[in-house]
């Protein structure tokens, strides 16, 4: 069962105005507060109650109402590269058709023999003269957004050693050592613990020869 919709709802439009009049038209702007997973979750999205900037035109055709519009808000996310913190402007484009529930694609009344259900899943209808743009505009915002945000076009990351911002410390590096010598002066090390081992057991040794002869 389909909940109807609420025209105070700051995301849904009345065309009562253009009556169904092919070629009428309508210019509306409107500015809302953005609803809740704005965006792509987890990456970069419109905070919840944002404002969100809604320039739209109606346009009155045949089949139903034609809407175009553009959305300009500011979404926030992390960079993929050095997870700081960043703010992208978003400025999303949009057209939509809203399709009168009792025309088909020609704008004629739909009799029982043409209403094909499989094609109305796809598309988008008016519902006692109203629509519901919350689909489209979440549509649009994903589309626009990047899905890997980076706070700077040249931003070079972490560190993969120590994970310092490599942004904030221009001449950071790490003397580079190769792991074919660390092994090698590894095994030097527990050459030289081991001489140095029987020279303290010979030395011992010695000392109790000597007692001995004494």
């Amino acid at each position: 069962m389909n909940t109807r919709l609420d025209h105070r709802n700051p995301l849904v439009f009345d065309t009562h105005e253009l009556g169904r009049r092919p070629g009428a038209m309508q210019r509306l702007s409107r500015t809302i507060g953005a609803p809740k997973d704005l965006g792509i979750q987890g990456v970069i999205e419109v905070p919840e109650g944002a404002p969100v900037e809604l320039d739209l035109r109606l346009e009155s055709v045949m089949e139903g109402v034609l809407v175009t519009g553009t959305a300009r808000a500011s979404a926030k996310g992390e960079c993929v590269r050095c997870l700081e913190p960043l703010d992208q402007e978003v400025d999303a484009d949009f057209q939509e058709m809203f399709s009168y529930p009792d025309a088909d694609d020609r704008g004629r009344p739909k009799d029982d023999a043409g209403d094909d259900a499989e094609d109305d899943e796809d598309r988008l209808f008016l519902e006692d003269g109203l629509f519901d743009l919350e689909p489209v505009l979440r549509d649009a915002v994903v589309l626009a957004l990047p899905m890997q945000p980076v706070c700077q076009e040249d931003c070079e990351g972490l560190c993969s050693e120590c994970g310092v911002r490599l942004a904030d410390d221009p001449d950071h590096h790490h003397d580079a050592v190769d792991i074919r010598w660390a092994a090698l002066q590894g095994l030097a090390g527990t050459i030289q613990d081991g001489e140095k081992d029987e020279m303290s057991g010979a030395e011992a040794e010695a000392g109790v020869d000597e007692k001995q002869e004494k």
